[in-house]
């Protein structure tokens, strides 16, 4: 298993959590966080890693995970700089 600490620590407002990546983001209403998801699914979909997501209204919770190692990998940290460049 890779040492990722540097690499989320560089991620604005990602926290690891257990074998997680995960972070929370708000937005104006539901309409954007919809939009905000689908882009991620299109992504992560080209990418085939796909992330846990909840959608509360104008919230949207991600946990980033690579379940055949039950931890972090680099396609995490990928995946999460490309929706940090969502934003």
């Amino acid at each position: 298993m890779e040492d990722f600490e540097k690499e989320i620590k560089d991620l604005a407002g990602w926290e690891k959590v257990e074998n997680k990546l995960s972070k929370n983001f708000k937005f104006k209403d539901f309409i954007e966080s919809f939009s905000f998801v689908t882009r991620i699914a299109i992504i992560s979909e080209k990418m085939n890693h796909h992330p846990d997501i909840t959608i509360s209204y104008n919230s949207v919770h991600i946990d980033l995970t690579t379940h055949d190692i039950n931890s972090i990998s680099k396609n995490d940290i990928i995946l999460a700089r490309k929706i940090e460049e969502l934003i």
